[in-house]
């Protein structure tokens, strides 16, 4: 049975609410004012909150709807406003501070239940196929994982053992150094890998959130060059690879945040490094075309096939047998959904033995 708070200041109307709403089988809690509908709504955690505009004073529902948009406990909840005063700038002011609807008054009770019912189906949707990609992520992560963390597991384990035995018969210094050195980039590589995991997971469950998605979209950067030069700098000296990276940047506000912008170059970046040869360049540009930022990574490895190109997926990896690269091909995959989360589209043109080109579109940040 779903819960529904109905807060408003007349007592008829939460009556005539509860009564119609109970004949269809739901629970209803009131509330007569803001404060007390606020403490209800978090004491409760309805399914649905229906909630007047003007109560006690103008404004009232605004600030209700702000306070448990603000609170992690609440900020999911489906919130309508009710009003008498449907006029324009109030139900944009509503949309903007995270109402699902409004209910203009005077309404009948077919209209209640219709937006009732009709908020209610869609969060019964988005928790459906929340739970389909939890389910399927979880059968991958079954499947891949245990292979995926015994490679670096097992250097970390042999290295190690070598290191505890050491004491009945001596190693030299170079020879300690090389197991330090193989330790730690197996410590690296499996931190990489759970932490791709992690990120995978959070972005499958963020695309089934509208209100997280637009969220997303509202962060701003006006440093992108920069910091694309800066992650491909740092991702090249650590491979050793300086003199092949050629860099042609510029800078305009993108609607992302930081940490995700840095996390696709990191990815298309460390691609291209890791798949192709030392003395090839790898080509990392920044540049404006109409109404957004183009960025795009360009080695010149070995490429994917046609085939290939169809089947890159979140747990794909190619020739795993001819050239033992780590991680899962997560990568690729998350630097593309984080791109299509932002309202972008990320291409690839490829040919084995000809390279591969990685071009991001992002659309600019709007102006405030």
């Amino acid at each position: 049975m779903s819960k529904i708070l109905v807060i408003d200041d007349e007592a008829w109307l939460r009556e005539m609410i509860r009564l119609a709403l109970a004949q269809h089988g739901f629970e209803v809690i009131e509330a007569g004012d803001s404060p007390e509908g606020i403490s209800m709504a978090r004491e409760h955690l309805p399914d649905l909150v229906l909630c007047d505009v003007n109560m006690d004073k103008a404004g009232a529902g605004y600030t209700t709807l702000a306070r448990l948009r603000e609170d992690p406990a609440t900020a999911a909840i489906p919130f309508i406003l009710m009003t008498g005063l449907a006029d324009a700038a109030g139900m944009r002011h509503g949309m903007a501070l995270g109402a699902d609807d409004y209910l203009p008054k005077p309404f009948k009770i077919d209209e209640l239940y219709a937006a009732v019912e009709a908020r209610l189906r869609k969060v019964r949707t988005v928790r459906e196929e929340a739970e389909r990609k939890l389910s399927h992520l979880r059968n991958q992560i079954s499947f891949m994982l245990p292979h995926e963390m015994r490679t670096p597991l097992n250097g970390i384990i042999s290295n190690a053992e070598l290191l505890a035995t050491s004491e009945e018969l001596p190693l030299p210094a170079s020879e300690i150094a090389i197991m330090g050195r193989e330790i730690s980039q197996s410590g690296l590589r499996l931190e990489r890998l759970i932490e791709n995991f992690l990120a995978y997971a959070q972005i499958e469950l963020l695309a089934v959130d509208p209100q997280g998605v637009n969220s997303l979209r509202e962060a701003r950067i006006y440093n992108p060059g920069v910091i694309a030069r800066d992650v491909a700098r740092n991702l090249a000296d650590h491979a050793g690879r300086m003199a092949d990276l050629v860099v042609e940047v510029m800078d305009l506000p993108l609607g992302i945040a930081e940490e995700y912008f840095k996390k696709i170059v990191t990815e298309l970046v460390q691609n291209a490094l890791k798949y192709s040869e030392p003395g090839t360049p790898v080509r990392v540009r920044l540049a404006l075309s109409p109404g957004e930022l183009e960025f795009s990574v360009r080695d010149a490895g070995r490429g994917f096939s046609a085939e290939q190109m169809k089947r890159i997926g979140a747990y794909v990896q190619f020739e795993r047998k001819m050239q033992d690269v780590e991680g899962l091909g997560l990568g690729l995959t998350i630097a593309r959904k984080l791109v299509e989360l932002h309202g972008g589209a990320l291409t690839i043109e490829s040919g084995q033995g000809t390279g591969s080109t990685v071009t991001v579109k992002l659309p600019l940040a709007k102006k405030n």
